[in-house]
Protein backbone atom coordinates (compact mmCIF):
# COMPACT_ATOMS: atom_id res chain seq x y z
CA UNK A 1 0.00 0.00 0.00
CA UNK A 2 1.28 3.39 -0.88
CA UNK A 3 1.54 5.93 1.85
CA UNK A 4 -0.36 8.98 0.63
CA UNK A 5 -0.95 12.62 2.24
CA UNK A 6 -3.44 14.72 0.14
CA UNK A 7 -1.79 18.06 0.81
CA UNK A 8 -4.74 20.38 0.17
CA UNK A 9 -7.15 21.70 2.47
CA UNK A 10 -9.85 22.62 0.24
CA UNK A 11 -11.96 20.30 0.52
CA UNK A 12 -13.87 21.02 3.62
CA UNK A 13 -14.26 24.40 1.85
CA UNK A 14 -16.20 23.29 -1.06
CA UNK A 15 -18.27 20.69 0.46
CA UNK A 16 -20.48 24.05 1.30
CA UNK A 17 -20.64 24.50 -2.15
CA UNK A 18 -23.94 22.82 -3.00
CA UNK A 19 -25.03 24.95 -5.83
CA UNK A 20 -22.06 24.13 -8.00
CA UNK A 21 -21.99 20.17 -6.61
CA UNK A 22 -25.87 20.38 -7.88
CA UNK A 23 -25.22 21.53 -10.86
CA UNK A 24 -22.60 19.16 -11.42
CA UNK A 25 -24.40 16.70 -10.87
CA UNK A 26 -27.09 17.40 -13.61
CA UNK A 27 -24.35 17.87 -16.11
CA UNK A 28 -22.68 14.34 -15.36
CA UNK A 29 -25.93 12.70 -14.36
CA UNK A 30 -26.90 10.94 -17.64
CA UNK A 31 -23.70 9.00 -17.72
CA UNK A 32 -23.46 7.21 -14.36
CA UNK A 33 -24.59 3.83 -14.65
CA UNK A 34 -25.62 1.49 -12.04
CA UNK A 35 -22.32 0.64 -10.77
CA UNK A 36 -19.57 3.69 -9.80
CA UNK A 37 -16.02 4.25 -9.07
CA UNK A 38 -15.28 7.05 -7.43
CA UNK A 39 -11.47 7.89 -7.94
CA UNK A 40 -10.31 9.70 -5.58
CA UNK A 41 -13.43 10.81 -3.83
CA UNK A 42 -11.50 12.52 -0.45
CA UNK A 43 -14.25 12.40 2.32
CA UNK A 44 -16.92 11.89 0.07
CA UNK A 45 -18.46 15.21 -0.28
CA UNK A 46 -18.94 14.69 -4.12
CA UNK A 47 -20.62 11.50 -3.10
CA UNK A 48 -23.07 13.36 -0.80
CA UNK A 49 -24.49 14.94 -3.98
CA UNK A 50 -24.09 12.26 -6.68
CA UNK A 51 -24.69 9.12 -4.92
CA UNK A 52 -28.35 8.00 -4.21
CA UNK A 53 -30.00 4.80 -3.06
CA UNK A 54 -31.00 4.11 -7.00
CA UNK A 55 -27.37 2.59 -7.64
CA UNK A 56 -26.11 -0.40 -7.56
CA UNK A 57 -23.04 -0.56 -5.65
CA UNK A 58 -20.80 3.18 -5.54
CA UNK A 59 -16.86 2.35 -4.86
CA UNK A 60 -15.33 5.19 -3.04
CA UNK A 61 -11.35 5.03 -3.98
CA UNK A 62 -9.17 7.38 -2.01
CA UNK A 63 -5.57 6.94 -1.12
CA UNK A 64 -5.26 9.43 1.93
CA UNK A 65 -5.99 7.03 5.06
CA UNK A 66 -7.11 9.85 6.98
CA UNK A 67 -9.82 11.43 4.13
CA UNK A 68 -10.85 7.69 3.23
CA UNK A 69 -11.64 7.09 7.38
CA UNK A 70 -13.56 10.11 7.74
CA UNK A 71 -15.16 8.69 4.12
CA UNK A 72 -15.75 5.30 6.08
CA UNK A 73 -17.67 6.66 9.77
CA UNK A 74 -19.85 8.49 7.53
CA UNK A 75 -20.85 5.74 5.65
CA UNK A 76 -20.68 3.64 9.04
CA UNK A 77 -22.91 6.39 10.51
CA UNK A 78 -25.92 5.95 7.84
CA UNK A 79 -24.95 9.25 6.13
CA UNK A 80 -24.20 7.62 2.65
CA UNK A 81 -26.49 5.35 0.38
CA UNK A 82 -26.45 1.59 1.59
CA UNK A 83 -24.77 0.73 -2.00
CA UNK A 84 -21.89 3.18 -1.00
CA UNK A 85 -18.29 1.14 0.23
CA UNK A 86 -14.97 2.81 0.55
CA UNK A 87 -11.36 1.60 -0.29
CA UNK A 88 -7.73 3.01 0.45
CA UNK A 89 -5.62 2.94 -2.42
CA UNK A 90 -4.93 3.94 -6.07
CA UNK A 91 -6.80 2.51 -8.93
CA UNK A 92 -3.38 0.43 -9.83
CA UNK A 93 -3.67 -1.14 -6.66
CA UNK A 94 -7.32 -2.98 -7.53
CA UNK A 95 -7.63 -5.84 -9.64
CA UNK A 96 -10.93 -5.71 -10.76
CA UNK A 97 -11.29 -5.91 -14.62
CA UNK A 98 -14.24 -4.15 -16.90
CA UNK A 99 -16.17 -4.24 -13.49
CA UNK A 100 -17.46 -0.74 -13.35
CA UNK A 101 -20.41 0.90 -15.55
CA UNK A 102 -19.06 4.49 -14.97
CA UNK A 103 -15.72 5.55 -13.51
CA UNK A 104 -15.87 9.23 -12.36
CA UNK A 105 -13.01 11.88 -11.55
CA UNK A 106 -13.81 14.80 -10.31
CA UNK A 107 -11.02 17.71 -9.59
CA UNK A 108 -8.48 14.39 -9.02
CA UNK A 109 -6.80 13.91 -12.82
CA UNK A 110 -5.03 17.20 -12.04
CA UNK A 111 -3.38 15.40 -9.05
CA UNK A 112 -1.99 12.77 -11.26
CA UNK A 113 1.82 12.69 -12.20
CA UNK A 114 1.32 10.35 -15.09
CA UNK A 115 -2.22 11.39 -16.12
CA UNK A 116 -2.38 9.28 -19.50
CA UNK A 117 -1.00 6.15 -17.37
CA UNK A 118 -4.06 6.74 -14.90
CA UNK A 119 -6.60 6.82 -17.98
CA UNK A 120 -5.49 4.18 -19.61
CA UNK A 121 -6.02 2.02 -16.71
CA UNK A 122 -9.46 3.55 -16.13
CA UNK A 123 -10.59 2.60 -19.17
CA UNK A 124 -9.72 -0.98 -18.52
CA UNK A 125 -11.99 -1.34 -15.43
CA UNK A 126 -15.19 -0.27 -17.54
CA UNK A 127 -17.74 -2.28 -18.92
CA UNK A 128 -19.13 -2.21 -22.57
CA UNK A 129 -20.90 0.80 -22.66
CA UNK A 130 -19.69 2.23 -19.54
CA UNK A 131 -18.51 5.84 -19.63
CA UNK A 132 -15.25 7.87 -18.40
CA UNK A 133 -16.65 11.11 -16.55
CA UNK A 134 -13.41 13.92 -16.13
CA UNK A 135 -13.93 16.92 -14.44
CA UNK A 136 -10.40 19.59 -14.04
CA UNK A 137 -9.53 22.38 -13.65
CA UNK A 138 -9.18 24.29 -17.10
CA UNK A 139 -6.18 26.79 -18.60
CA UNK A 140 -2.74 26.19 -17.64
CA UNK A 141 -2.51 30.13 -17.74
CA UNK A 142 -4.70 30.31 -14.73
CA UNK A 143 -2.02 28.77 -12.54
CA UNK A 144 -1.94 30.44 -9.01
CA UNK A 145 -0.11 29.69 -6.45
CA UNK A 146 -3.53 27.70 -4.91
CA UNK A 147 -2.66 25.26 -7.77
CA UNK A 148 0.84 24.64 -6.27
CA UNK A 149 -0.76 24.62 -2.46
CA UNK A 150 -3.08 22.00 -3.28
CA UNK A 151 -0.56 19.46 -5.60
CA UNK A 152 -1.89 20.01 -8.87
CA UNK A 153 0.71 19.18 -11.33
CA UNK A 154 -1.48 20.38 -14.43
CA UNK A 155 -4.51 22.55 -15.62
CA UNK A 156 -6.10 21.48 -18.83
CA UNK A 157 -7.84 22.53 -22.17
CA UNK A 158 -10.36 20.97 -23.89
CA UNK A 159 -7.18 20.12 -26.79
CA UNK A 160 -5.34 18.72 -23.68
CA UNK A 161 -8.50 16.25 -21.90
CA UNK A 162 -9.07 15.29 -24.92
CA UNK A 163 -5.12 14.04 -26.05
CA UNK A 164 -5.19 12.02 -22.76
CA UNK A 165 -8.16 10.27 -24.05
CA UNK A 166 -7.76 6.63 -23.86
CA UNK A 167 -7.45 4.88 -27.42
CA UNK A 168 -10.71 2.84 -28.55
CA UNK A 169 -13.17 5.21 -26.33
CA UNK A 170 -15.17 7.39 -27.97
CA UNK A 171 -15.31 10.69 -26.52
CA UNK A 172 -19.15 11.81 -26.35
CA UNK A 173 -19.08 15.46 -24.65
CA UNK A 174 -15.75 17.89 -24.39
CA UNK A 175 -17.33 21.44 -22.35
CA UNK A 176 -16.20 24.08 -20.38
CA UNK A 177 -18.44 25.01 -17.65
CA UNK A 178 -18.78 27.99 -15.30
CA UNK A 179 -18.15 30.94 -17.56
CA UNK A 180 -18.87 33.11 -14.23
CA UNK A 181 -16.45 31.49 -12.22
CA UNK A 182 -13.38 31.96 -14.84
CA UNK A 183 -13.81 35.59 -13.70
CA UNK A 184 -13.39 34.94 -10.11
CA UNK A 185 -10.26 32.49 -10.41
CA UNK A 186 -8.50 35.39 -12.96
CA UNK A 187 -9.20 37.88 -10.33
CA UNK A 188 -7.55 35.37 -7.44
CA UNK A 189 -4.87 34.84 -10.30
CA UNK A 190 -4.09 38.31 -11.13
CA UNK A 191 -4.69 40.63 -7.92
CA UNK A 192 -5.49 38.40 -5.20
CA UNK A 193 -3.49 35.65 -5.39
CA UNK A 194 -4.06 33.85 -2.37
CA UNK A 195 -2.83 30.07 -1.98
CA UNK A 196 -6.41 29.29 -0.94
CA UNK A 197 -10.01 30.65 -1.09
CA UNK A 198 -11.85 31.46 2.02
CA UNK A 199 -14.79 30.35 3.12
CA UNK A 200 -16.51 33.82 2.33
CA UNK A 201 -15.01 33.49 -1.42
CA UNK A 202 -16.60 29.87 -2.11
CA UNK A 203 -19.97 31.09 -0.39
CA UNK A 204 -19.97 34.49 -2.73
CA UNK A 205 -19.15 32.30 -6.10
CA UNK A 206 -21.19 29.21 -5.16
CA UNK A 207 -24.34 31.71 -4.47
CA UNK A 208 -23.79 34.08 -7.35
CA UNK A 209 -21.65 33.08 -9.56
CA UNK A 210 -22.57 29.69 -10.52
CA UNK A 211 -26.38 30.47 -10.79
CA UNK A 212 -25.09 32.77 -13.48
CA UNK A 213 -22.91 30.09 -14.99
CA UNK A 214 -25.95 27.73 -15.31
CA UNK A 215 -27.65 30.26 -17.28
CA UNK A 216 -24.96 31.57 -19.87
CA UNK A 217 -23.30 27.98 -20.57
CA UNK A 218 -25.83 26.30 -22.79
CA UNK A 219 -26.34 30.17 -24.54
CA UNK A 220 -22.36 30.11 -25.21
CA UNK A 221 -22.65 26.44 -25.99
CA UNK A 222 -19.83 25.65 -22.90
CA UNK A 223 -17.18 27.71 -24.69
CA UNK A 224 -15.96 29.43 -22.02
CA UNK A 225 -15.31 28.33 -17.88
CA UNK A 226 -12.77 27.63 -15.58
CA UNK A 227 -13.63 23.59 -15.69
CA UNK A 228 -13.29 21.35 -18.40
CA UNK A 229 -15.56 18.59 -19.06
CA UNK A 230 -14.67 15.23 -20.53
CA UNK A 231 -16.84 12.00 -20.89
CA UNK A 232 -15.76 8.67 -23.09
CA UNK A 233 -17.93 6.07 -23.63
CA UNK A 234 -16.48 2.43 -24.33
CA UNK A 235 -18.16 0.34 -27.11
Amino acid sequence: MVDYTYVGRELDLFAEASVWKSHLRRQVGPFLGPEVLEVGAGHGGTTRVFCSPGFTRWVCLEPDASLAARLASAIDAGELPACCSQIVGTLDQMRERAAFDTLLYIDVLEHIEDDRAEILHAAEMLRPGGYLVVLAPAHQWLTSPFDHAVGHFRRYSKASLRAVGPPGLDLVRLAYLDAAGLLASLGNRLVLKRSSPNSRQIKFWDKWLVPVSRVVGPVIRYTVGKSVLGVWRKP
